[in-house]
Formats: structure tokens, sequence, C-alpha cells
């Protein structure tokens, strides 16, 4: 199927073959109809892709704070190439949709195919969309204005947060899309509607609507004529739609308001604001963000909750349900906003038109016709990146890899490395298609899949690597081994005990076979060359050593996926049992006992683990999530016979007291992802047996999950 991508380097869009999504629990599967352009937020996107470095750093300065931060911690080589990686990605454009129904995922309920739907599913012939952002589209509602669905849903949250009441004086700053549906949705509650905007059509669209204007463009004072309006008392409120980095627009509307007016910033405005306009007049201030209730929430979007009906009347979802009622009443109309059409096949004309000076409004986009939703195309789950017909000689004999996860760490990192060691990288699977594309388009793998079970079934494939989110670990490890295949699973193996009994007993039944599968996580600082080096150094010390891991983890919202106990695990069990395992590593005996020590905040991921070991060494896990990110991230230290080693985040080790060592730097962090990589395509190249011990790897993560 075709999707439409933005290049954040270039900001060239382009048209790309991506594989069917598949549906995940609590999904709507659906084929597209049309799509509406937004002229506001992806005009941005598109100005953003075309500026050049100096450009894009003005438009993000809090990004470019981060990335000097980067710089003082991690060095400047793996920050500009973590900078690059991040302009390598492209954007998938679009949130209004119009389509049909193709399938739904587990736990659906109120969706079945056939059903025709609005819904925030981006500019894709085929698109998967949790349920809580897809609506019915009633019948007297066409497909043309259902794509407006969601952006008016924009306009309809601004106008609930200025709670408007009939025969109210309102000024709507900025006629864009959104604008001219709030003219219309003001007037549906009765109020009187000044309408601000310097293009004359659009100013001419607001008076058919009903509202008075001002043309900007002939140097009207805008406060002068919304005083009038207001019959000298100033308005009631002011929803600025407008898109500008001028404060002009907060400033005049907090000047043509009366006292205890209302302001609400639906579009981009300046927001230095000043004191005395708001505080003479008591104004109300505030930002309206996007559908509604529920945007941006995890349990709401993505797990399907919705909030309790008389709780919280008017979520996202039923936004989208109430535009669609006006609309097939009558009391909302887009027809006129509608300015141009492409077919998707030409969506790169319709952006061109876009960021041209030439005037525009709703640019739709059409897709082919709906035919038999049991037709192939829908059940594309594969798409072909480049022929394996011919391969270079040092990969006929390599291990073929599948690839399961093209997120961050995946695409930056992981498969990078795996190319690098050698393997013949087959394919890469994700649940929405476009990553795994860009992942096999930018590092050469073979093939883009949206099914797991196809990847892992194939004959051809020795190895399957799993990066997908950490609640899927045990599971598709066990599927793969049940399989044949060797496994590598990025950190962690399992978030249970219950989940790494299942994988113990995979591992044993191919063990009892003969097969002597290797499985193997991905806790890579112990093959860090700064590790490696001071595992030597200690073993040369008799007797028990003390160690002190220092993890400045940096602080992650309570509503991130890692912090999902369910999905995550929690970052003790998904992201400290890195530093179990080093510690582990190190110290070269089995752990004995471990106990974790948490301050109270609800994330609990500031935490001290105490870890002792059975040949008497004692060692302790900082991870702290409370700490600045210009300090450095990880500080390991080792204290044994009278001696000290530091090594400080995998960049430079320093030794006190070792005769003949005292450091050992390097041009830029390790942290032994590479060579991790590397012993493990190694291992099923030449089948010499797992790099970690599946002793070692079974016990770190069941201390690891003792301790969460």
């Amino acid at each position: 199927m075709k999707q439409v991508l933005q290049d954040l380097k270039s900001g060239a869009t382009r048209l790309v073959d991506v594989p069917v999504p598949q549906p995940r629990p609590g999904q709507v599967l659906i084929r597209t109809r049309h799509s509406l352009v937004s002229a506001g937020t992806e005009r941005m996107l598109i100005e953003f892709g075309r500026a050049n470095l100096v450009g894009k750093a003005r438009r993000q300065p809090e990004r470019v704070r981060q990335v000097f931060d980067k710089m003082r911690t991690d060095g400047v080589v793996p920050t500009l190439a973590a900078v690059r990686d991040k302009l390598d990605e492209p954007l998938p454009l679009g949130y209004c949709n119009v389509g049909d129904v193709l399938a739904v995922g587990v736990g659906v309920s109120g969706f079945e195919p056939g059903d025709r739907v609005a819904s925030n599913g981006k500019h894709a012939e085929i698109v998967a969309v949790p349920t809580n952002l897809c609506a019915k589209v009633p019948d007297e509602v066409g497909d043309d204005a259902a794509s407006f669905t969601v952006l008016s849903a924009i306009a309809l949250q601004g106008v609930r947060l200025l709670q408007p009441t009939l025969g109210e004086a309102v000024v709507v700053t900025g006629l864009g899309l959104i604008g001219l549906v709030v003219v219309q949705l003001l007037r549906a509650h009765g109020c009187r509607v000044l309408g601000l905007d310097y293009d004359p059509e659009k100013l001419a669209l607001a008076a058919r609507f009903g509202a008075e204007t001002v043309d900007l463009s002939k140097g009207e004072d805008p406060v002068a004529r919304a005083v009038a309006f207001s019959r000298g008392r100033g308005v009631d409120g002011v929803v600025i739609a407008a898109s500008t980095s001028s404060n002009e627009p907060v400033s005049q509307a907090a000047a043509m308001c009366r006292k205890r007016g209302r302001i609400v910033l639906v579009g981009v405005a300046g927001l230095e604001l000043s004191r005395a306009d708001f505080y003479e007049k008591e104004l109300s201030f505030q930002v309206s963000c996007s559908y509604g209730p529920g945007r941006y929430d995890p349990a709401y979007e993505e797990k399907g909750h919705d909030y309790p009906f008389g709780f919280v009347r008017w979520t996202q979802g039923r936004n989208f349900e109430a535009v669609l009622d006006m609309m097939a009443a009558g009391s909302l109309d887009v027809a006129p906003l509608v300015s141009n059409r492409f077919p998707i096949g030409e969506a790169g004309a319709a952006y061109d038109l876009l960021a041209s000076d030439t005037p525009s409004l709703g640019i739709l986009l059409d897709y082919p016709p709906a035919r038999d939703p049991a037709a192939a195309d829908a059940k594309q789950i594969s798409v072909s990146i480049r022929s394996p017909a011919v391969r270079p000689r040092a990969l006929v004999n390599a291990p073929v890899v599948a690839v399961l996860g093209a997120g961050n760490y995946a695409s930056r990192v992981l498969i990078p490395a795996l190319k690098g060691a050698g393997a013949r990288l087959k394919s890469v699977v994700s649940g929405a298609g476009l990553s795994g594309v860009v992942a096999a388009e930018k590092h050469g793998l073979e093939r883009a899949l949206t099914d797991a079970e196809a990847a892992i079934a194939d004959p051809d494939i020795d190895a399957v690597v799993i990066a997908t989110r950490h609640d899927t670990h045990a599971d598709l490890a066990v599927r793969a081994l049940r399989a044949g295949k060797h496994v590598f699973v990025e950190k962690p193996l399992c978030l249970s005990l219950v989940e790494l009994d299942a994988v113990r007993v995979a591992y044993d039944e191919q063990c009892k076979r003969g097969s002597a599968p290797i499985l193997m996580v991905g806790f890579n600082r112990r093959f860090a060359p700064h590790a490696i080096k001071m595992k030597t150094l200690l073993g040369t010390i008799p007797g028990p050593k003390a160690l002190i891991a220092t993890v400045n983890a940096g602080a992650i919202p309570v509503g991130h996926w890692t912090q999902d106990p369910d999905v995550g695990g929690g970052r003790i069990v998904g992201e400290a049992c890195h530093f179990i395992d080093f510690l582990r590593a190190l110290v070269g005996a089995p752990i004995t006992e471990a106990k974790r020590f948490a301050t109270p905040e609800a994330t609990r991921d500031t935490a001290s683990i105490s870890l002792a070991f059975e040949e008497g060494s004692i060692g302790t896990v900082h991870y702290f999530a409370s700490g600045h990110r210009s300090f450095p991230k990880e500080r390991i230290d080792a204290f044994a016979g009278g001696r000290v080693l530091q090594l400080d985040n995998f960049r430079r080790l320093r030794g006190y007291g070792w005769p003949g060592f005292s450091s050992m730097g390097g041009w830029r962090q390790d942290k032994g992802q590479r060579a991790c990589a590397s012993a493990f395509v190694a291992a099923v190249r030449d089948g010499h047996g797992t790099p970690i011990p599946f002793g070692e790897i079974a016990e770190v993560s069941d201390w690891a999950i003792r301790c969460a």
C-alpha cells in the first residue's frame, strides 16, 4: 500500500510502499477513501523540513540545548550521529481520515467490517487506529465532509474551553480551516462573531457563515473594530486560530476583551504576555489541547479506556461524534472549505501547493476505490526492499537474521551492529509497517513485514532478534525457540517470574532435543572494551570486591509506556537490569541476595539495589531518575585490594593504585553494543555456545524482577 512521508532533512514529501499494518488489540483497520491535509500543522512541518540546519535550530531551541548537553556527557561524535539519525527518520503525515473498516483487533466493540468511519489515521491507503480515535459516519454525511471530522473536533474543543453563551460577542483571529469552523460553531451557540484575517477569500467565507469581518491587509485597527463590535464594552472572548511566532495576537486579544474576558489559543502564537493586560482585567487565558480530553493519554488512546460519561462528558471521541452530528443536521458546513483535491499518487503536488504562496484551504487526497476487503492488497504484510539474488561473498555463509521491532534502538544501534557483525539481515517486522520499511531501506534489509509469525516461520531464518516492546519479549522468545531459531532479546528477557519460567521451559525443550539453541539477552555493557579491561584487572586481585554503579537515568513521565508495569515493566526490570548484569559479570560469581530501596515517587525509579555475591563481593546499583541531564549518565567504581577503578560513562577508565595502569580512554563512548551483537552473530555462525550462559541470564532476570 501507499503512504505519504516527509523527509525531515530536506522537507521533501514522497509516496512509499509499506506493508499493511496489523491491527493490535483495541485497534480498527481502515481502508482510506479520503484524507484531509491540515493547512496549519502540516505546512509548519513542511517549512521545518525545508529549512537548513540553522533554521531548524531556531525553530527548536530546546532541542539545541539537549544536543549540547549530550555532547558534554557522551562526546561530539555519538551526538552528531544521533542528530543525523533523527533527521534521517521520515515523518508520516496526516491525521484527518475517512474510510471503511476492514478488520478489528482483539477487544474491539462498536465497530465491525464495512462500517464507514472517521479517524485520525495518516495519509495512507490502509491505517490501524485505536477505537477511541474513530467515530462512525452518519449516512447523511458525505466522505468529503467526514474527512474534516478530526480538524473540526480541534475547533470544537477550543470553543468548549471558551464556554460561550447565547448573545456573547466573540472574536476569531485567523480564518484558516480551524478558524472558519470555529466561526460556524460559535454562530451555532448563538454568538455574534467578528473574524480577523489578511486573506479576502477567507474573510468572504467567514461573512458567508454569519460573521462580521476585519481585513487586516487594509490596515484596519482590529482592537478598535472589536471594541465597536462589542458596543464599547469589550468582547466576551477571543479564539486565536492563527499560526505565527508573533506575540501580537495575544496582546490584541487582551486589549479587545472586557473585564474577566476569556482567551483561548487553538493555533500557535508568541506567548510573551503582558502581566498588566491580564491583571487589570482579570482575564482568563487557556491553551486548547488538540481534539479534547484523552489526547496524549496512553490509557485512553492506546488501551481504549474511555473516561466515564458522567464525569467527562466530552472526550475527543465524543467530540468526533458531535461534529459529525452537526454535519448531518446541516449546522456545520465544510463543503465551501475544500479548495483543491489530488489523487494520492500526486501527493507531492499537493504539498508543493501547500508550501507555495498560492492560496488554498482544504486540500483533499483521494484514494483508489475500495475493492473486495479480502483482496490481496488488503493482506499485503510484506514489502520487498531489495533482491537477495546476488549476495556479497562475505554473506554467503552468514547467519540469516529476522529483526522483530524497528524502533529507535533497533534502527539506530542494533541493526547496524548486526550488519557490521556480518549477519545477513533478511527481514524486519514492525506493527505499523512504516518504521520497518524505513529501517530496511536505510540498512539494506531485504524485506519489511508486519507479521512477526511470518518472519519466525521463515525456513531461511537462523536467528530471531527481538526488539519490540517489553511485554512481548517473552512470548516472542518462546515462539522463536519452539520454531528452532536462535534468539537475541533486547533487554529485558521478560517482565514476570511466570514469563521467565515459560522461557526456561521452551529453552530446556530445545536443549533436550539436541538443538542447543543460543538464547542471549542484550546485556551489552559487559562487552564494552573498558569493561573487559576492568574485569581483567579485577581478576588479578584475590578476595571480594566492592562495586558501585551510579546511573543518572533521567526522569521519564509516569504515562510513558516503559513505566507501565504491564507493558514496560518499570525501569528497574527494563533498564537497571543492565547494571545488575554488569556487576554480575565483573564479579564472576552468582548473586545470593538483592534488596531494593526506593524513594516514594509514583514511578519509584529512583532506587538503590544492594547485591551480595556468593564469593563475598558486594555491589550497589544506584539507579537515579532525579539528577540533571548535564551530569554523566553512567559511572562504575570498583574497590579491591587497596586499589580503585573508575569507569566514567564508558569513555574513560582510571586506575588508582594499579601498578602499570593509570587510564584507558577512547575517541568515543562505547557501551559494547557492537561487540555484543558480534558475539551473538559469531556464536550462531560457529556454533560455539552462547556468549552469556543462559543460567546467568535467568539469574539476572530473576533478581531484577524481584527488585522491581
